[in-house]
């Protein structure tokens, strides 16, 4: 499947990422889920193209898999700068989930920040913590999209990987919703600035 022929001033992605994972002999694992792409195939994706000259990229990390995934953020023509979200899973009564691990039970994941160029915030009280209950396998809080434009200003943006058309983004993947789901809306959580508001074509 070809990436978008566009620019974007943000680009949000949540890779297919493979796992050494023994939960594949009982049908649990990830790639029982959804196709998965090996590390190398990851950085042959040409999203270095989709990137404006100032651009900022969101890419969600598992711990396990950190290392890879900071030199993905290189491969596709960024430089890392920081943890922009960290996922604190919740159960619907409120607790905190507990996942599985190779070490201690796992719970958060996080969505690690790079740019290219010189791209700015418009928002200086965005928080780095999101909890949210945890639903559907490899699922993503819909509030770490709202998060980033309220960071960024409503400009040209793609999700990578997606799981569902959002008002406003562009998107790539293969997931069939993406061509029978209608678009979803933003919730009452974002407010953008009018004067930050940028042209999509």
């Amino acid at each position: 499947m070809e990436l978008p022929n566009k620019k974007y001033k943000i680009i949000y992605a949540d890779p297919a990422w493979t796992y050494d994972d023994k939960a594949l002999s009982g049908n649990r694992g990830v790639g029982c889920k959804y196709d998965l792409m090996t590390d190398e195939a990851l950085k042959m994706l040409p999203v270095a193209q989709l990137a404006d000259d100032d651009c900022i990229l969101f890419m969600w990390a598992t711990f396990p898999k950190i290392r890879e995934a900071l030199d993905l953020v290189s491969a596709w023509g960024f430089e890392y700068k920081t943890v922009a979200f960290t996922w604190v899973k919740k159960t619907s009564i409120n607790t905190n989930f507990m996942g599985m691990g190779g070490w201690t039970r796992a719970n958060a994941e996080i969505v690690l920040l790079g740019t290219k160029g010189k791209p700015s915030r418009v928002d200086a009280g965005i928080p780095q913590i999101v909890q949210s209950v945890v639903k559907e396998h490899s699922q993503k809080p819909d509030e770490v999209r709202q998060r980033i434009v309220k960071l960024c200003g409503d400009i040209p943006r793609v999700e990578l990987f997606a799981r569902s058309k959002i008002h406003g983004w562009d998107v790539w993947g293969n997931d069939s919703r993406l061509q029978d789901s209608p678009l979803e809306h933003f919730s009452d959580y974002i407010t953008v600035n009018p004067a930050t508001k940028g042209n999509k074509s």
